[in-house]
């Protein structure tokens, strides 16, 4: 047998003293543990081969928890690094809004389909932040002949400039609205939308959520407590 073949199979030096067997059917297992990657080699009379151990032994305890540990640790870091993402996410959205940075509204309908659609949540921002051009998306404050507030509205800027009104449509619409909003009708200015999320915000899907959520952190704890 060949010091250097051995240590080739196991990918570890490997220093063996010859002659080891003193009975003809003596084996000897020998297991190389490097990196939480295992390499096992049987060495018999007739020679090496590369084999698993688990056919052949019962892994120690502490070899088995090893493997364990390893994977528990990289899904641990996995959970932590996402939920402190997801947090900052939510600490900055909420700063945002608390201070009127920016505003949230839920979509409720067709009139800006494809591009956006009822359950969408639209991010904006104030006027004083985002001047609106051709092109963007307002949420502008509709008014009656009176001049009485109606409702807010999600539409493109297709025309027209903050002074003498911007012509504003929804995509889906065939002509544009009555009202030509001058900019301090103008509520905010679209960043972005955040699909679907509004259908999550109803009352039956936030407590569906809250039953999810619950019913997988019992899951999980009844896993961590099984490890133990």
């Amino acid at each position: 047998m060949k010091t250097a073949e051995l240590s080739n199979l196991l990918g570890a030096p490997i220093n063996w003293q010859e002659p080891y067997f003193t009975k003809r059917d003596a084996m000897a297992l020998i297991t190389v543990t490097r990196n939480n990657t295992e390499k096992s080699v049987l060495i018999s009379p007739r020679g090496l081969m590369q084999v698993d151990s688990d056919n052949y032994v019962l892994a120690p305890k502490e070899r088995n928890q090893k493997k364990v540990s390893y994977l528990r640790r990289i899904t641990a870091q996995i959970i932590k690094i996402t939920s402190w993402i997801i947090l900052s996410l939510l600490t900055i959205a909420s700063i945002l809004l608390i201070t009127n940075t920016t505003q949230a509204r839920v979509v409720l309908t067709d009139s800006m389909s494809p591009h956006i659609v009822p359950g969408d949540v639209v991010i904006a921002v104030g006027t004083n932040w985002k001047t609106p051009k051709i092109g963007d998306v307002v949420i502008y404050t509709g008014k009656k002949f009176d001049g009485t507030p109606v409702a807010s509205f999600t539409h493109r800027v297709i025309g027209g400039d903050q002074t003498s009104g911007f012509v504003v449509k929804g995509d889906k619409n065939e002509s544009p609205d009555v009202q030509k909003p001058v900019l301090n009708e103008i509520e905010a200015v679209m960043l972005f939308t955040i699909p679907s999320l509004g259908l999550l915000l109803t009352s039956q899907s936030l407590t569906l959520l809250l039953f999810t959520f619950f019913g997988l952190w019992l899951i999980f704890d009844a896993f961590r407590m099984g490890r133990k």
